[in-house]
């Protein structure tokens, strides 16, 4: 053997020598070396991959055929990717070497860490599960859960993150919704009625009213024709007839103000077109003939008082 070649193999002795070094002297019986490590990383890249566009072709070639709510498919593809990532990590393991009986000494740990600190994230992960699962929010839907409102746009197994009409991303712990009272606008269906109040002089009809705020609701694009807007009558207050629009949307789900303030805009437009008046708050004052001063009462009380004595 020339000098070069003892010069080659020294230097793969040197490497092999570094990737079988030991991290960790025993896990179930068998060393965890450099080597050992790279290839678990690169597996687990693999599979992450893998998993993606298993998850990716099942939605496209069969989900979006068989189920068209979003949400719903939304909730199959998460479920089958933490199965496939879950399945994929143990046979990664077993590959490496390592047996199914290594991953009590992993439960093991995992359950001091659950009783020493981790309960909310425990927590958190089997909220995540029974989202997913029992699916009383999924994504898309329109939700109030505290005092954050928006569009639900990602469920994972710790969090779940809403869009709110602002732009702003909340992320909200998975178990708030399992703990609190969730409002889910679109629970049955994206379709939603609002009551709008309109409020009109004494002196007019309300026939003639109705018709043209139902004739604006009609008009407008954001307002469903079937169920029909109607104009309830309220109220009899101290200064107006007050009515109640109401009108159904699946538009208007994310932005009910801006329903309102369109409806609103062309309601008053209409009501100065037909000389509609839009009341204001009146008080009448009656004065009595023959008023006297508190003044001269006092007079009169303290003349009888000086009399009696």
């Amino acid at each position: 053997m020339g000098e070069s070649e003892v010069v080659i193999q020294s230097f793969w002795d040197k490497v092999k020598n570094f990737f079988q070094t030991e991290i960790i002297a025993d896990i179930g019986g068998k060393p965890f070396t450099i080597l050992t490590g790279i290839y678990l990383i690169c597996a687990i890249f693999l599979l992450l991959y893998i998993a993606n566009k298993l998850t990716h072709f099942l939605e496209k070639r069969v989900l979006v055929k068989r189920i068209p709510d979003h949400g719903t498919r939304a909730s199959i593809l998460t479920i089958f990717k933490y199965i496939v990532i879950f399945l994929g990590i143990m046979l990664v393991f077993q590959s490496a070497g390592f047996s199914l009986g290594t991953f009590s000494y992993l439960a093991g740990a995992l359950g001091v860490g659950i009783g020493f600190g981790l309960q909310n994230i425990a927590q958190n992960f089997i909220s995540g599960l029974l989202i997913l699962f029992e699916r009383p929010i999924k994504i898309g839907d329109r939700i109030e859960v505290g005092n954050v409102t928006g569009d639900v746009t990602e469920i994972s197994l710790r969090s779940t993150k809403i869009l709110t009409n602002d732009n702003i991303n909340i992320i909200v712990p998975n178990s708030e919704f399992i703990n609190n009272k969730v409002i889910n606008w679109s629970y049955n269906e994206r379709r939603v009625r609002f009551k709008f109040p309109v409020g009109v002089s004494y002196k007019e009809n309300p026939n003639k009213v109705r018709e043209i705020v139902i004739d604006v609701a009609n008009q407008h694009d954001g307002v469903l024709k079937y169920p029909a807007p109607q104009l309830w009558f309220d109220e009899y207050a101290d200064s107006s007839l007050n009515f109640l629009l109401v009108v159904w949307t699946s538009r208007h789900i994310q932005n009910p103000a801006v329903l309102k303030s369109e409806l609103y805009y062309r309601i008053f437009e209409r009501f100065d077109e037909e000389g509609i008046e839009i009341p204001f708050p009146q008080r009448d004052l009656n004065f009595r003939d023959g008023f006297e001063p508190i003044s001269k009462y006092f007079n009169k009380q303290t003349k009888f008082k000086n009399e009696e004595e």
